[in-house]
């Protein structure tokens, strides 16, 4: 028992931040300029959305997520971290899940959203994701490289669809929708939090947030 208290969140993590940090970066690198087709997608997304579009807008997301899924962890992230391959089925599986939200329209919300607070908390975390997390990077003194975009970095990827979903769903399938984005925070903030980076920080707020959204909007559900 002593052994495992000697133990640190640092001592889980197999990968430095330097060499964390390239890995995104190379991302950049190799998948420059389709940034701005899935900054496109994600600013679509939000309009269909808000304009209760849901179906379009999950249609839209769904690609994306196994994008980064295959890219970012079957063929980067898992060189560095074994748990890599299953993180990627996971972002694997919430795309299966946007499309078949999109053919079924299961828990779309169609309620007004001009009144609607956690519709303005979703859509306050999906701006961040789309155009606040690019800029962290570049204004921490990084590469634009190093960048985080929706739709090619895990992260933005997942803060954004937490927003969207937010905005999109209602009761029990809100619920199911968030469990991914927002256990993949979850991990991506102990990361980052292990390397020293107070990116971790930030995931853990916009997730409280989002959290917040997800109890309010349920609880107004059942009044």
């Amino acid at each position: 028992m002593n052994e495992w208290t000697s133990y640190q969140l640092q001592d889980f993590i197999p990968f430095t931040a330097e060499v964390y940090f390239r890995l995104l970066e190379r991302m950049g690198e190799t998948f420059w300029p389709l940034h701005l087709l899935t900054l496109a997608l994600g600013a679509a997304a939000l309009v269909l959305a808000l304009k209760h579009r849901t179906r379009l807008a999950c249609l839209l997301a769904a690609p994306l997520w196994a994008f980064v899924a295959v890219a970012f962890f079957f063929q980067r992230y898992a060189e560095l971290n074994w748990a890599g391959g299953y993180v990627g089925y996971a972002f694997i599986t919430q795309a299966v899940l946007l499309v078949l939200m999109a053919l079924t329209g299961w828990g779309v919300d169609n309620e007004p959203h001009a009144t609607n607070p956690p519709v303005a908390i979703g859509t306050a975390i999906t701006l961040f994701g789309l155009i606040l997390m690019p800029l962290i990077a570049p204004l921490s003194g990084g590469s634009w490289y190093q960048a985080e975009v929706f739709g090619i970095h895990a992260d933005p990827t997942a803060v954004t669809t937490l927003g969207l979903m937010l905005i999109m769903l209602r009761g029990f399938a809100l619920w199911i929708a968030v469990i991914i984005p927002a256990l993949w925070l979850v991990v991506s903030g102990l990361t980052l939090q292990a390397l020293d980076s107070t990116g971790g920080a930030v995931l853990f707020a916009v997730l409280a947030i989002a959290l917040i959204g997800v109890v309010w909007k349920s609880i107004e559900a059942k009044r």
